[in-house]
């Protein structure tokens, strides 16, 4: 039984058993490491959320929860690792073992209409637990399925769309657009509109090379000034040997004087 205190609402969900969905067709079977964002400790967590979708006349006739369980099979083929299982490696390094066990699936009846939720529905609901099921043994966040769904049918023809979702597998973003190609499938669609790009790498801090040889890329004030002065005697000793032929008067020696003591202060500045 699920209470909602604002209308005081009760109702009743009959579930069936939880099965798991997994790709229609042969995918790979290998390991895909998460990148170093996303299985940083804040992310090690589920979330949850909750649809409720009105009955609509296109869909008359046809189960809601049949057509989402055959579209997620088919959406997996492209979001294979969905279907996998998360293993941890050295140094806590998340891994996405492929091994096309599937996600968890959960169909439902609630002798309840949408209407009897009233119009604002926002979290917390206090009928979540009726709404999405926690399958003993699979909330862990390794070795567990990375999706949890629950397609609850009203009695008013709409139904409710509960999904649970392991974070490091993606955020907001990437489960929309999983969820958007399930859409699409249940539509008629052959292939996702956008398909998957699995470059997490990308994210991922390289290994630094080893130095093996120390360059002095850069010189110390006192090392640019004795490096000054050597050019600055250079210059003089080369004016010197063209004196005769381009005399220098004495107004071009202090000022080349002067910019040198210039050079020198605002170095020791």
């Amino acid at each position: 039984m699920a209470l909602l205190p604002s209308k005081s609402l009760v109702f009743t969900v009959r579930r069936q058993e939880a099965e798991l969905v997994v790709p229609c067709e042969p995918t790979p079977h290998e390991c895909k490491p998460l990148s170093d964002i996303d299985d940083q400790e804040g992310h090690r967590f589920h979330v949850r959320g909750f649809h409720f979708h009105q009955s609509n006349l296109s869909m008359k006739g046809q189960d809601p929860a049949k057509v989402i369980k055959e579209a997620l099979a088919k959406a997996l083929v492209f979001y294979y690792p969905f279907a996998g299982r998360l293993r941890e490696g050295p140094n806590r390094k998340l891994i996405v073992d492929c091994t096309g066990e599937g996600v968890l699936f959960i169909e439902a009846d609630a002798d309840v209409s949408l209407v009897d939720f009233g119009d604002e529905l926002y979290p917390p609901f206090p009928c979540a637990e009726e709404l999405l099921y926690d399958v003993p043994g699979s909330n862990g966040l390794l070795n567990s399925p990375l999706l949890l769904i629950q397609v609850t049918r009203l009695k008013c023809g709409g139904f409710i769309f509960a999904h649970r979702f392991n974070h490091t597998m993606g955020d907001g973003t990437g489960l929309s657009q999983f969820m958007t190609a399930v859409g699409e499938i249940a539509h008629g669609a052959l292939a996702p509109l956008t398909p998957p790009v699995w470059e997490r790498h990308l994210l991922s801090a390289r290994d630094a090379p080893l130095i093996t040889f120390i360059v002095r890329s850069t010189l110390t004030i006192l090392q640019l000034w004795n490096l000054i002065q050597m050019m600055m005697f250079a210059l003089f000793a080369s004016l010197m040997l063209v004196s005769s032929s381009i005399p220098l008067c004495h107004w071009d020696i202090m000022g080349m004087h002067l910019a040198s003591l210039q050079l020198h202060q605002t170095l020791e500045s």
